[in-house]
């Protein structure tokens, strides 16, 4: 049974950047496709990012659109989340979460695949990330 694990959050300033890794372990992430998810206080849950098992396709919501990137490292078997230029607002619990599928297209109707695979997510256990002065 695939697991996931978040790591790289803490405490950032304002403009500043961070690195979040989520890692697998048990199983191989090659046939997966990640998204990252985060939740910050009071708020629901936003669905801001996906990656495709292949790579080829990646989404962003334009809440973190140019500001952050997302690639794929398969010999470390981890999915990178590159944050720069944080703001007070991306101050969340973030999440990665996988679900088997080669054919899940990261585009702009990714979630709507997603969901209907929901049965099969795998998901971490979430990493903080603070911005503040």
């Amino acid at each position: 049974q695939l697991q996931l694990e978040e790591s790289g959050g803490g405490l950032v300033e304002p403009g500043g950047s961070r690195k979040l890794s989520c890692v697998g372990s048990r199983g191989s992430l090659e046939f997966y496709a990640i998204a990252w998810f985060r939740q910050a206080p009071g708020k629901e849950r936003e669905e801001f990012s996906c990656i495709s098992s292949s790579g080829g396709s990646i989404y962003y919501a334009d809440s973190v659109k140019g500001r952050f990137t997302v690639s794929r490292d398969r010999v470390k078997n981890t999915v990178y989340l590159y944050m720069n230029s944080l703001e007070v607002e991306d101050t969340a619990v973030y999440y990665c979460a996988a679900v088997p599928s080669a054919s899940l297209a990261c585009d702009g109707n990714w979630y709507s695949a997603w969901r209907r695979s929901r049965h099969l997510e795998v998901w971490g256990q979430g990493t903080l990330v603070t911005v503040s002065s």
